[in-house]
Parts: C-alpha cells; structure tokens; sequence
C-alpha cells in the first residue's frame, strides 16, 4: 500500500511526523466491518472508521469525523458488483454512527489516498444499525440504511464519472417499519427485470420482510417470510443463480438468535417450479408480482449446525467468467456467538446443504463472533468478535481444502489508560479498561531483515477481572517487571517469562541480554477459572494434568493450562489470549481507593503511586522499595485524586499534579532503610483540573497541562520553591498529556508534545532556561516555538491519554525519535518524528 494521505505530517518550524504504527480493536456490534472490492477492510474503531490492509495485516489509517460510536460500514461497489468493479481506481464508504450519523468516505485505491466528501442529511433520530447497497450503474447505487428509531431509509449516491469527480447522495424515500425496529438490511436487483429492486429487511418481529421498488425508491410491502423464532440478525441475497431446469433463481439466507440459518429461494416461473419436485424440496411460500412478472418464495434449506445465536451470514462473493458473466458460487459463510464460522454448501448429489468447512478459536470469553467475511477473491474468510479482535483463515490447500489462521491487527476494545516503554525501548507496554495489558513490538523478517518492519502485539501479560488504569516499568537492571494499578485497592507486580524473552529475540534479531536469562525460572504464568492472579510455570516443574470434563475445554466448568511458547512469528489471537501471561510476583497493599497513577524511578529503586481521592488523607503518594516491595514512604500534600506523578532525571525531586489545581515538589533520597522525603514546595498552577506533567530529562524544568488549556513551563530553584518560566499560548482543547525529551543538552533544547481533549497532538520545541551543569544565577532566555501540529488523520479521535518519548539511541539531533499516544478512541499511536 503506497504511502496514505495524512500518513505523513508535512513540517512546519523545522519537524515532521510519519505514522509508524495504529493498533486498535474493532467495535463490538454487529455489521461493523465490511470487506471492500478494492481489498481493504473497515470497522469502526470506537468514534473513527479504521482501514486494514489483509496482506500487511496492519492498520492503515483511522478516518475522523463521527462525534459517536461507529456502528455499521458499506462499501460501495460492493464485492457482488464484480461487473462495476473493473478497472475502478476510486471506492465509496459509508459509515452509520450510534448518534444516526451517516458518513461517505471517498478511497483512491490505486494511489491509497482518502477524504471525507460529505456527511449525509439527518434521518434518523437514533443510532444507524445496518446499511446495504448495490450499484445499479456504473455511476449510481441505490443503498438503504436502518436505525434502531424504526425508520429504514433509501438513499441514491451518484458518483461524477471523471477522476476528480464529485459524489451527491439524496434521500428518496423513508420507510416507517413500527415499533420493532429492524436491524439487518439486503438490498438486489431481481433478476431479468431492469431497474427493479428488491429489499429484504429483519428485525425485532421474527420475520423477513419483503419490499420491492425502482431506481426512483419508492418501495411497497410484497409479502413476509415466516419460520424463525426470534431476532433476525443477517440477510444477504445472492446473484441470480442459472439452474439446470429453471430461469434464473434468486436466493436469499437467513439468520436468527434461534441459532437456525434458512435459505429462500425465488423464482419467476412459478409453474415449472411445481412441476419440478426434486429431493431437495421446499414449503410453498407466497407469491408477489413485480414489474411485469410474478415471483415465488420458498424455503429451499434449514441449516442447522450452530449452538448460539447466528449473527451473520453472507454468501461467496461471485467470480468474473470469461465472457464478462458474473458467477455466483453456491457457498455461504457462517459467523455465530459459539466461537465457529461454517461455511455451507450443496452436496453435489443430493443437493442437501452440508457444513463444509468449520473454524473457530478456543477462548475463555464465552461469547464468540460477531460478524464473518468473505474476501472478495473467497480465498480467506474474516472474523470479528467479543474481545474486539479479528481472526482471519486463508485457504493455503492444494488439493484440498487447508484453512490456515493468518497475522491481523489487534488491539484494546476500550479506552487506552496508559502506556510505557519497555526499560530500552524495544518494546511498548499498553493497559486499558478492556481489562488487559498488551506488549507491541516491531516485528522483523527472518528471511530478509531489511523488509519492511511491521509492528505487532507479540504479548498480553495480564488479563485481569477490573480496568486497568496505570503502568509503569521498572528500571534499572534485571529482569524485565512491570506494575500496574486498576480499579482494586491493590497494585499487581509482574515478571516476564523465559518464553516472553526468547519470543522478544525473534521480534527484535538481536542478540541476548545474557542478564535477561539469568535466573529467570519461570516459563510463563497460568490463570485460574474464578481467580485474578496469574500464577507461574516454572521451567522444571512438574506438569499438572489439565482435569477432564465432559463440557470439553472452553466450558465454563474448566479452563485449559497455559502452554507458554516461544514465537518464531506473530502470534495470533488464541495464542495471545492463552500462552504468552505473564506471572505476578507480588501484591501492594494500602492505598484506599481504586489506583489511579504510578511511576518508577529512573534507577528502578523506587515506585510511587496514588489513588482515587476526595480528601487529603486518601490523597497520599505511596512509596514502594523495588526488590522488597515495602511501603518505604506516605507523601502528603494534595486534597484530591493524584493525576500523574514523574520523577526528575536524577531523581532527586518527585513531581505531581493533582484534580485539586496545585503541582508539589517532593525532595526524594533514598537511603538503606527506604527512602527520605519532604515537601519542597506546592503552588496552585492552574484555574482548573491538572492532567499532565513532564520533567526535562536535562534539567529541573518541568511542564504542567491543564483542563484550563493551558501548558506552564517551570523551573525548580534552589531547592525551596518553583518559577513560572513560560506559559504557552492558550490551546482550544483541554490539556491531557505531555511528553518532554531532550534534543540537544548545551542548549538545554527539547521537545513538548501536547495532547489534547479532542486527540489532536501538537509539537513545541523549548530551549534556554537554565542547563543542568549551570549554577542557579545562571538564566538564558527561556524560548518556546510550536513546531507541528499533526495531521488530523494521524491522531486519534478522541482524549488523549497519555504521550511517552521512546528513549532516543544516538545523541544526533536529526535521528527520528519515537512518540507513542494512546487514548479514549480505543488507540494506540506510534510516530516517527524527525528535525528538518
């Protein structure tokens, strides 16, 4: 995929910024990803429409714009418009928000550049729940779409033929279904009847429900399909298929929460249809005209097979014969909440539909898959889940049939709540409300070193029973250990494994950290069915046999032994989600209220955390003692929640900013029985809340944000007190995060990334003040400029959580650097930022 638009932020005031990495999960309802003719995937991705790439099996972009959760997308051409679909450089996408939002996106898929061409009229007075479409020309699609107020609206889009062309979408008609809404949409083109349509819509009522209209959109009721027994929840018809006996035959599936798949079957030569009872038969269904020509519906098959609600069901996309005929292969795939996908097709002598093919995943989630797809060629099928991840299988089979799982992105389902880098930037650590901690790594290629490097998530240390709110990594020297706090009065410290380390060589080709190895013991970690600790397994020690159950593994009664695996490539969702925990090692107990904000020193013998507060005694720092992880110290000085807490560069001074508007300074020593500490000063900085700070790693300089959209720059003199040194000018977001790295220390220059309210991330380069190594009369003019401010299509849509500098590897000031973000859109965010 060529280089997107907004991929790269051009410079301004001497940088620039270059997407490296997007990791996200996808939106868990129904209809929320679709499969375009032009190869690239979309979900929604909390407020924003993400795009993947199958063959990179990464995230491409994130398109901005939706003020709510994204519900449903459409491509159009449609992977059934395989006649509209050659030799098109440019593909339209629709997107349905929770707020009734109806979004088009253009796609240049020859040049990988996208836009937003417009937002559509509001119809609909609650959130947009499926969207179906097809092209009825070469420059008109006919699509509906269906909302949860009981409206179903036809919409036309006519796209201008030139390249640069102009696309325009107008309501034609709006159709009003009840007070049970429907939630899946299917919208054809009858066959040997130009210009009419065919719509079938399903709900809330049981039924199928048939309308058919014209290119104009004016659509009546034709008749209703009966048999399911609770919610329909996919529709999809076919091409018109050519029988051996018969005209061309429009089929229709089917699928419902009664866990039962049914296949229509419509045909115009009503007649010969009744002559003609083979062994598959079928229930006379109703008959209806359209244009000049009268139809019957009939049950051709009831599949059954799943054991949970069938959420999607979708047949093969058709193939392009020779003669420019579109072919309709006669195979439909499956998704439902058992954690299967089927794929059915006809038995070649009975007829009789059979499951074919079944894939699946093994998780200790018990519910399953939300939506599965087809892509566009039918060689690899997608699916899309609870846990907001993908699971994609590829036919690699010669002879036979071999599907085979193949690499997808992943990512958090839920708000990102913080992030770090690993103790020597390897790597990056994520934790989030989805009850998870992931690792992302670059992974690079075994065989040629030199391609391109694509970043993966190669672990999830802890899956836990609360969010998780805050980490932080332990520095210094050791093993690789993390601790991290949620919504529990606990802090959780965890170990990596021998498997983990192994697994991080083959990521990174590099070379053994002989320390990393020694004394690490313990293989990989284990969780128990109703526990939240991780425990470990050791190296030598005695395997336990898993206990038998008649429920087999995935029931609820048992959950499978962990079987810790070193990954020579990517691993995939199972295997994340089972092999690669980590082990906790200790527990830290005392604070009051749920952990809110934690941080390590830079010499990995200290960590400081903090808690929900709403009064001064809960509001106290806690000081821990890495190795022996007592409680070495109680800092008091704020009144309310503790918001973000940094040591200096040398730490000697522990800074905090807090809910209650003041910044303090603690002066820290540590000693042989813990840690000295005192207040050194505490300042009311802000008009409003403080969400940020940030020391400069060469000086006692530090940075505070605010929800009064301000950033104050300040300095530490003389031990005793703090100095307003700048004060930015004023942003039009609230102030969330920030981020300081030094670029050049005789000038005491540095960077400030910003992060705000509403994801936009901005670049401030700061200079002057005074330098570590000068004495304190010693004071240059302290000089702030705005460097860049990011491509909206680079930053996330939503708050900005946290922002961390990776720490850089050569002291020449125009290597890239790297800025990781995450935030409240369910993102994480990797920059490469280099000086011009």
């Amino acid at each position: 995929m060529p280089p997107a638009a907004g991929e790269l932020a051009g410079a301004r005031g001497g940088a620039e910024a270059e997407r490296v990495f997007i990791g996200a999960g996808c939106n868990r309802v129904v209809n929320n990803v679709s499969w375009g003719a032009c190869g690239l995937v979309a979900f929604g991705a909390q407020n924003a429409v993400a795009l993947f790439s199958p063959l990179r099996g990464e995230i491409v972009t994130t398109l901005p714009g939706h003020k709510a959760a994204v519900n449903c997308t459409l491509w159009l051409p449609t992977k059934k418009d395989v006649l509209q679909v050659q030799s098109r450089e440019t593909h339209y996408l629709l997107s349905g928000s929770s707020d009734g939002a109806i979004m088009a996106w253009k796609i240049g898929s020859g040049i990988g550049k996208w836009s937003h061409v417009l937002q559509l009229p509001a119809m609909h007075k609650k959130g947009v729940t499926c969207l179906a479409g097809r092209m009825v020309s070469d420059r008109v699609s006919i699509f509906a779409s269906t909302s949860s107020d009981g409206m179903v609206v036809i919409w036309e889009m006519v796209v201008e033929p030139t390249a640069g062309g102009c696309c325009k979408v107008s309501c034609l008609h709006s159709l009003s279904v009840g007070l049970k809404p429907m939630v899946s949409l299917s919208l054809a083109v009858l066959p040997e009847q130009e210009g009419c349509l065919i719509l079938a819509m399903g709900g809330l009522d049981h039924k199928v429900h048939i309308y058919c209209g014209d290119q104009s959109g004016k659509f009546i009721k034709a008749c209703e399909l009966k048999g399911h027994s609770d919610w329909i929840r996919s529709l999809d018809f076919s091409l018109p298929v050519m029988t051996s006996s018969e005209k061309h035959s429009l089929f229709l599936v089917s699928s419902s929460q009664d866990k039962t798949i049914r296949i229509w079957k419509m045909t115009s030569d009503v007649q010969q249809r009744k002559d003609n009872i083979g062994m598959a038969s079928y229930i006379e269904g109703p008959l209806f005209v359209a244009g000049n020509t009268s139809y019957q519906l009939s049950l051709e098959s009831l599949l059954v097979g799943h054991e949970d609600w069938v959420y999607s069901v979708e047949w093969q996309p058709p193939t392009l014969l020779l003669g420019g005929e579109a072919h309709q292969p006669m195979s439909i795939l499956s998704a439902s909440m058992d954690k299967m996908m089927m794929i059915w097709r006809p038995e070649k002598n009975t007829g009789l539909w059979i499951n074919s093919v079944t894939v699946g995943e093994l998780s200790h989630s018990a519910l399953g898959f939300y939506g599965g797809h087809w892509e566009p060629d039918g060689k690899s099928i997608l699916a899309h889940g609870y846990g907001g991840f993908f699971h994609m299988w590829r036919d690699v089979g010669l002879d036979s049939e071999n599907w085979q799982p193949q690499i997808v992105p992943s990512g958090h389902f839920a708000p990102v709540s913080d992030l770090t880098w690993s103790r020597s930037g390897e790597y990056l650590l994520t934790v989030s409300h989805d009850q998870t901690a992931r690792i992302f790594a670059p992974w690079r290629s075994h065989v040629n070193p030199g391609d391109v490097i694509c970043w993966r998530e190669i672990a999830r240390p802890q899956i836990h029973g609360h969010d998780i709110n805050c980490v932080a990594f332990v520095q210094g020297t050791g093993n690789h250990r993390f601790v991290c706090g949620a919504d529990e009065k606990v802090c959780r410290v965890f170990e990596a494994t021998l498997s983990f380390l192994r697994t991080l060589q083959e990521a990174t080709l590099l070379k053994p950290d002989n320390e990393d190895f020694d004394d690490v013991q313990v293989l990989g970690a284990n969780m128990s069915a109703l526990g939240l600790s991780q425990k470990p397994i050791y190296t030598h020690g005695k395997e336990s046999p898993s206990s038998a159950s008649n429920d087999g593994p995935d029931s609820m009664e048992t959950i499978p032994d962990a079987v810790p695996t070193v990954f020579t490539e990517p691993p995939v969702e199972d295997q994340l989600a089972w092999n690669t925990l980590w082990p906790e090692s200790h527990k830290l107990y005392g604070h009051g209220n749920e952990l809110f904000s934690i941080c390590c020193d830079h010499a990995g013998k200290l960590v400081a955390s903090s808690c929900k507060a709403q009064s001064a005694p809960v509001a106290e720092i806690w000081l821990w003692e890495v190795g022996t992880w007592k409680a070495v110290g109680r800092l008091q000085s704020h009144n309310l929640t503790v918001t973000q807490m940094e040591f200096s560069s040398d730490n000697a001074f522990l800074l905090s900013v807090s809910r209650d508007r003041h910044l303090s300074v603690f002066s820290i020593k540590k000693t042989e029985e813990g840690a000295q500490h005192h207040l050194v000063t505490k300042h009311e900085a802000h008009k409003r809340i403080i969400w940020a700070c940030s020391w400069n790693p060469f000086g006692y300089e530090f940075a505070t944000g605010s929800r009064d959209k301000t950033v104050k720059i300040w300095c530490v003199q003389d031990a005793s007190s703090v100095k307003l040194l700048a004060t930015l000018p004023q942003f039009r977001e609230s102030v969330t995060a920030l981020a300081w790295t030094g670029r050049d220390r005789a000038r005491n220059a540095g960077i400030i990334a910003v992060g705000m309210d509403n994801g936009l991330i901005e670049l401030w380069s700061v200079s002057g003040g005074r330098a570590a190594s000068d004495s304190s009369s010693d004071l240059s003019p302290f000089s702030v400029a705005c460097m860049l401010r990011f491509d909206p299509l680079l930053c996330h849509v939503s708050t900005v959580h946290r922002l961390r500098w990776q720490k850089p590897d050569s002291a020449d000031e125009k290597a890239a650097i790297e800025l990781s973000s995450c935030g409240s859109d369910h993102c994480v965010r990797v920059f490469a930022v280099r000086d011009t």
